[in-house]
């Protein structure tokens, strides 16, 4: 496929290089002409695009995820319309999440818990529209430079159908759920599943099933139960274990039933880890439905499945033609495990994924073969658990026995020298035979990795070096972990390889905090604060507003915290100067000014700018209008200004008597919000127009209901006009009312 390289696809985009290959599809970087940016384009193999088959699971995997778009999937922009079979879509710029863990050697829980949630938010929304990904692993997730991960190559995903029972077992097979492995139905508790293991993996850096071929691992997935993962990382908290261990429940009805249990789980498992919140899953369920396929169904799902098996053989001759046992019908109808024919190549639907690459563990297990054993979908006659807990405690039972035998014939023999010092020997024997054990099982020029986590730099160097493999160092910012200590290997600890090897080993460069005392906050304002701390040092900041007697308004009383780390939050309080007690306004329209003056003063407050109208409603002398709204929140000792009456005379009058309600504006958080508020009349007078104030500029809170009652006087012999009322914080007009102005005769 590399011949594709620079070509146009579409006349559009344009074949930079190859990023990525699998089994059905070449990934490369591409330049999009037309929208001038860099997108990744998927392109069908040109060995498969020949292939029916192929072609129409391609065109499914480009309507399914052309459906989707969350920021924890990976986007589709656009999908071919000519002869090459292709997808477009974002580029990211990260790492997959299989390569991460192969680089640092396992993930902490909280790191782990981190992408779990992310993914698990990306499955939710799939899930949501009735795709199924089918095929969930590390290599499908990617983290890219900023933290956020995105699940990609919906390559086997299809819509959810409940009428639908799927043939193949699709997806890989470290990964695949029972329920895929038999070849049943299968919905979004699958994908659950294969996260279950992912988390698995990030937690360990193993997986819980290998095995020497497909078939052992699938059989694994189908009869043994997942061990928790904390025998293998102490870290791992109680509640990840049961997480864990539910997301893998052999049956999906004992599984989490959709994503948003899963996720609302691991968050809880996040704030309180020590917590018991999560219920242990039973390891059986006796009123489980039974589902059992029709004789004649499996019988023709099989030999279908038989004649796609014959083929991969053929172009596949490297897969071992005995892969193990394969269902078929007995003379009942049942569904049992039988070796297959020599003619027979492949146990139905096991074909590891090409680029599925996982590194070999220390232990495998051995092929698991089964002959004659029955399986039906979702129950069996006995429980496999049972009977394998059965035999250990047997197997126990013995072992305890002849131990007691052995220690009472030591004892009347004097071989124990019960003296002391005694307790020593027992320890040097059991160690010596370790080593022993431990020096017969490695080849010469092999070692195991030792675990380096926590580690300063000299001492990983001395561990690596006693096991004579070869070291190099990575160096990465860490928040969590302390500055010099390992963080992370590139080989598992516990693994074997040969001697020399090189290690890739990741020190911690500690949590470079940034240290605000250094940056005299305390005296600067709040806009100068704001943009030092945002614009400067790229952090996030909140603003709080309080009183202070000491220090100006508008200047920065003090902030939190003292000092954060690269991207945090810091709050900011500044001041709004002294904390001056407020008085609700009264009502002085219709008073005089005489009594106007008393009634304000009883509160502690004072007559302001007086201004004069006429007025053919209120009488000459008394006050037509305040400045300040009745019951408004006012300082002690303001002065309120106020229009008095000149009486009646000879003018143009437009009265408008309305409310205007604050509140629709803002909604529920009207209570919160301030804005400055003015009303003037616009009329046009000889080609011009004139603005007068009817209400003064002021700042009135959101929930305010403005009464809109006015006589207003308008030029002689004009008889149109409008009042405005204007939001001069935002700048903009609220609302406006047409007048008509009629002449007016005071008499």
């Amino acid at each position: 496929m590399n011949n594709m390289i620079g070509k146009m696809l579409d006349n559009r985009y344009e074949l930079l290089e190859v990023i990525g290959s699998g089994g059905m599809a070449v990934v490369y970087k591409a330049k999009c002409h037309r929208l001038n940016r860099l997108v990744a384009v998927k392109v069908l193999k040109s060995d498969l695009a020949e292939d029916a088959d192929f072609r129409r699971r391609f065109r499914d995997e480009s309507q399914a995820v052309a459906m989707l778009s969350h920021p924890n999937i990976v986007s589709v922009y656009d999908v071919s319309r000519g002869e090459t079979e292709y997808i477009v879509m974002e580029l990211i710029e990260g790492i997959t999440l299989k390569s991460y863990i192969l680089k640092k050697g396992h993930l902490g829980v909280k790191e782990t818990i981190g992408i779990a949630i992310q993914v698990a938010q990306g499955l939710a929304a799939a899930h949501d529209q009735h795709i199924v990904h089918r095929d969930i692993k590390p290599q499908n997730m990617i983290i890219s430079r900023d933290g956020k991960v995105k699940v990609a190559d919906f390559g086997i995903a299809r819509a959810v159908s409940s009428q639908t029972i799927g043939v193949n077992a699709v997806g890989s097979v470290h990964y695949i759920s029972p329920e895929q492995a038999k070849g049943n139905y299968s919905d979004g508790r699958s994908d659950l599943y294969s996260l279950g293991i992912t988390m698995y993996e990030m937690l360990t850096g193993k997986l819980p099933f290998d095995g020497d071929n497909p078939v052992s691992v699938a059989l694994a997935h189908l009869e043994e139960p997942v061990q928790p993962p904390s025998r293998i990382n102490p870290e791992v908290s109680a509640s990840l274990d049961r997480i864990i261990l539910k997301c893998t429940q052999k049956k999906p009805e004992r599984r989490y039933q959709n994503a948003y249990e899963l996720i609302a789980d691991l968050r809880h498992a996040l704030v309180d880890p020590n917590d018991d919140f999560l219920k242990k899953e039973p390891e059986f369920d006796e009123n489980s439905p039974t589902v059992v396929r029709g004789a004649e169904e499996l019988n023709r799902q099989m030999e279908a499945q038989r004649n796609r098996n014959l083929e991969q053989t053929m172009e596949h001759p490297a897969v071992s033609e005995k892969t193990g046992p394969v269902p078929t019908e007995n003379e009942r109808g049942e569904v049992v495990w039988k070796e297959p024919e020599p003619s027979e190549n492949e146990i139905e639907g096991w074909q590891e994924e090409e680029t599925d690459v996982y590194e070999e563990e220390t232990s495998r297990r051995p092929d698991r073969r089964r002959k004659g054993r029955r399986i039906e979908e979702d129950s069996e006659d006995v429980n496999p658990q049972m009977e394998r807990l059965l035999t250990m405690i047997g197997i126990g039972a013995a072992v305890l026995i002849v131990v007691v035998v052995i220690v009472i014939a030591a004892k009347l023999t004097g071989i124990f020298n019960l003296g002391s010092g005694s307790q020593k020997h027992p320890k040097t024997t059991v160690e010596a035979s370790s080593e022993a054990s431990e020096s017969e099982s490695l080849e010469s020029t092999e070692c195991r990795v030792p675990p380096l986590d926590g580690m300063t730099e000299d001492e990983a160097k001395t561990a690596l070096e006693k096991q004579s493999l070869k070291i190099r160092y990575e160096y990465e910012k860490s928040e969590t972990s302390e500055k010099g200590k390992v963080i992370g290997q590139s080989i598992a600890s516990g693994t074997v390889v040969s001697k020399q090897t090189e290690v890739i080993v990741t020190i911690g460069e500690g949590n470079e905090a940034i240290d605000l005392t250094k940056l005299g906050l305390e005296e600067m304002s709040s806009e100068d604060a704001e943009t030092l701390l945002a614009e400067e040092n790229k952090l996030t900041v909140v603003v709080q507003k309080e009183s202070s007697d000491t220090v100006a308004s508008g200047i920065v009383i003090r902030y939190s915290p003292s000092s954060v780390d690269p991207g945090g939050t810091v709050t900011l309080y500044v001041s709004t100067g002294p904390n001056v007690p407020t008085v609700p306004m009264p009502r002085i329209t219709g008073l005089s000014e005489e009594n106007a003056k008393v009634v304000l003063e009883a509160v502690g407050l004072g007559l302001g700018e007086r201004k004069e109208a006429k007025s053919s409603e209120v009488a000459k002398g008394k006050i037509i209008s305040q400045d300040v709204l009745e019951k408004t929140d006012t300082p002690e000792g303001s002065a309120i200004g106020y229009t008095v009456s000149l009486g009646k005379g000879t003018r143009y009058v437009a009265a408008i008597n309305d409310e205007f309600q604050m509140s629709e504006l803002f909604g529920p958080s009207s209570g919160d919000t301030h804005i400055r508020v003015s009303i003037v009349m616009k009329q046009t007078i000889a080609g011009n127009t004139v603005t007068k104030t009817v209400m003064e500029p002021r700042e009135i809170g959101g929930d305010i209901t403005l009464p809109i009652h006015y006589n207003i006087e308008g030029a002689d012999g004009v008889q149109t006009g409008e009042l405005q009322i204007l939001d001069l914080t935002n700048d903009r007009v609220l609302k406006t009312y047409q007048l008509e102005f009629v002449e007016v005769s005071d008499n």
